[in-house]
Formats: C-alpha cells, structure tokens, sequence
C-alpha cells in the first residue's frame, strides 16, 4: 500500500533507480502516475505492507519499503525488476547499471560511466568535494543521511 513517505520509517529498505538521463519535464506526471500505481498495488491486500517511492532531480527513481511486518519475497523483488525493465522500455533509458556513477556538477546532476568518472578525478575536473549520489545505499536512514555526501566522505574516495 502506498503511504507518504515521510511515514516510512528508518529501517525501511531502499532501492536507488539512476536514470541514464533526466525524464523530461513532459514525461514526468506519466511517470510519477505509473510509478504510484506500482508502489500502491505491490503486494495488493497485505495491510501491512507499506512503500513508497521518490523522483528525484528528474532523474532518480528511488523505491522505499517498510516490510518489517510483512517481509518481501524473492517474488515481491521480481516484481519490482520487471517493472523498473518496463520503464526502461518505455522511456529508452537505463535504470540498473550500477556501474555508472551520479554526481552534482554545480546545480546538475552528472551521470558516467565509472572509467569516464576515474578520468574526471584524475584530471582534476572533480574534487573530494563534489557531492555524489551513492545509489547502493540500502535503507532509509542511509538515504537520508548519506545518499547525497561529498566523494571524499563516501565508498568512492578510493578514486581519489
């Protein structure tokens, strides 16, 4: 069942989506629209079942589940794939390579391949303190705190 977000707690799980590209503003009701629908009917009838999602920058479609009552299954996961595969189709982008990185440069958000991201750091083009996005973050105290951190306070500093 769909809840705010602001309702899910902290030990809910989450699942960072980075697009390849910014949905474009005639896009964004239709996708905001398909993604609710999702949340709201994953694992239809379980009462205890609450989700949520965000879109974020245009860009990150972020799924936040507390499942702490009615655990999800290997089925439930599935499920969420394919729908994230659909949108994939659907907007010719790409939502799970984890191996591009996502990163603020000024106002915009960046999204690279990893070796494209090591060459921006090599060359001093990016610095340890540029804010990135650390999609592998995996529940909801994490994305609050530590989603948007600066290179050299995340995983990433190994880069420097």
């Amino acid at each position: 069942m769909f809840v705010d977000y602001k309702s899910i707690s902290d030990d809910a799980k989450v699942w960072v989506y980075p697009s390849s590209r910014k949905f474009y503003k005639t896009e964004i009701e239709t996708l905001e629209n398909k993604v609710k629908s999702f949340v709201d009917n994953w694992k239809k009838g379980d009462e205890y079942f609450t989700a949520s999602y965000q879109l974020l920058h245009n860009r990150f479609i972020v799924f936040i589940a507390d499942d702490e009552k009615s655990p999800l299954t290997n089925a439930d996961i599935d499920a969420s794939v394919a729908f994230i595969l659909e949108l994939q189709q659907t907007y010719n982008i790409e939502l799970l390579d984890k191996m591009n990185v996502c990163f603020k440069q000024g106002e915009f958000v960046q999204y690279k391949e990893l070796k494209d991201f090591k060459k921006l750091l090599k060359n001093k083009a990016l610095t340890g303190k540029t804010i990135i996005f650390d999609n592998l973050i995996a529940n909801n105290h994490d994305f609050k705190n530590y989603w948007e951190i600066p290179i050299e306070e995340s995983w990433y500093n190994r880069f420097l």
